[in-house]
This record gives structure tokens, sequence and C-alpha cells, in this order.
């Protein structure tokens, strides 16, 4: 498992956990594979993935709060499975700290591309390679706006002189914005840049990290402009 990428997925419905599993192991993935979340929980802190594949309805421990727990300890990216593109379930995952979800059913090479799009964004080329990817980021210095400091060579920031805790893709989020303060970014343009993806998304993942970022930044930093986007105020 060392020279490779290590999935945890936790899915209660054996079929599409055994398939799944299969499907992740043909295109070269290690997977720890549970059938509930507090197992899930346990394979997590034994194994320490690089990555968690999350079933929202799983018994014992649900996959929302399961994200919740594995946040606390880790900044691993997080990947929810949702029955429903319309559930709520979807918002309650991004904002528990997921970095994206996918919809079930779901086709297997689609899954797949998700889940290397999400590492490509977290520097894991393989299970080894832990070096961040901070993609159109400006490059060198500490760029400041107003009392927040983002320094873009330590990948810190601070607020007020405070370290403030971001995971790798509200980091990726904020260097977006932190490169053309006081310009327009558009949701497509956000998910193109900070999520990696080449096709149309969906927006809540935008929203819901924009959202999670101004509770730790400020919410007065980065402003809404209905219509069109977000901006980082300078």
């Amino acid at each position: 498992m060392a020279d490779q990428t290590h999935v945890l997925f936790v899915e209660d419905d054996d079929v599409i956990r055994e398939a799944t599993q299969l499907a992740l192991e043909r295109d070269g993935f290690a997977v720890t594979a549970m059938p509930d979340g507090l197992s899930g929980l346990e394979a997590f802190r034994a194994n320490r993935p690089d990555i968690a594949l999350l079933d929202v309805m799983v018994p014992g421990l649900d996959g929302v709060s399961l994200c919740r727990r594995i946040r606390d300890e880790s900044t691993v990216p997080v990947i929810m499975l949702s029955a429903r593109a319309d559930s709520i379930d979807v918002v309650l995952g991004l904002e528990a700290g997921a970095d994206d979800y996918v919809t079930k059913p779901f086709d297997g090479a689609v899954l797949v591309a998700r889940i290397r799009a999400v590492l490509r964004r977290f520097g894991h080329a393989s299970g080894g390679d832990r070096t961040q990817d901070v993609g159109s980021a400006p490059a060198g210095g500490v760029l400041t706006f107003g009392d927040l400091e983002v320094d873009t060579e330590g990948m810190e920031v601070r607020k007020a002189g405070r370290p403030v805790a971001l995971t790798p893709t509200e980091m990726r989020l904020l260097l977006e914005f932190s490169a053309a303060p006081g310009t327009v970014l558009s949701r497509d343009k956000l998910l193109e840049r900070v999520w990696d993806y080449g096709w149309g998304g969906d927006t809540r993942v935008v929203d819901v990290h924009v959202q999670r970022l101004r509770t730790k930044i400020g919410q007065d930093r980065i402003e809404t402009v209905r219509g069109f986007g977000y901006k980082l105020k300078p």
C-alpha cells in the first residue's frame, strides 16, 4: 500500500461497496472498505488514508458526522456520496468539511476522475506525494489585506496576528482570491481553478466553501457580487 494512493471507502450497501472497491483497485488504488461509520472512523485512525470516500447514509455514525470527526483530526480530502443531487445532505456534508461530492448512482470512471481531481488539488500524485499544488496562486511573499495576512510560500494565514487553520481546499480558494484582489471571480471559474472541474459542476460547492472561509477570515472580507460571483476586498 505504501506506493499506492490509499482510499478509505465507507458504504453500507454490500453490492455497491464490493463493486466500487474492485473498480478502484483496478485503477491502482489501495482500498479499505468499511460498512458503517464507526468502523470507518476506526479504519481512518488506524490507516491514515490519502482520501476518504463517505456515503451520507451509513449506520452507526452517519457520513456527515463521520466527516466532522475526520475533519477534527485531519485535513485529508473527503468526498461525500449522496443518493440525491438536491438533497440537503449534500450541503450538510460540505458544511461538515467535505471537499466535494458525487451523486449516486455513479459511473465508476466518473468517480475515479473526481477522486483524481481532488488528489491533484491536494498534490497527491501518489500515496507518497504530499506536496500541495497551489494552482494559479501568487508566487512568494506575504500578502496583506487589512488585518489578514496570507503567506503564499509558507501556506499560512494570520488574522490580527493569530494563525487561521484552513483546509487545503479553503487555502486554495483564498489563494485564488488573493491573486486578484478586487477582481470578481465567477463560481464557474472557481470550480475550474480550485476544484479542477473541466466541465460544469454544482456551484453549491463554491458557495459553501466561501461561507466556511468567511467564518475563519471575516464575514466582510469576501464580498458577494450578485449575479457574478465573489471578490476579495483589497
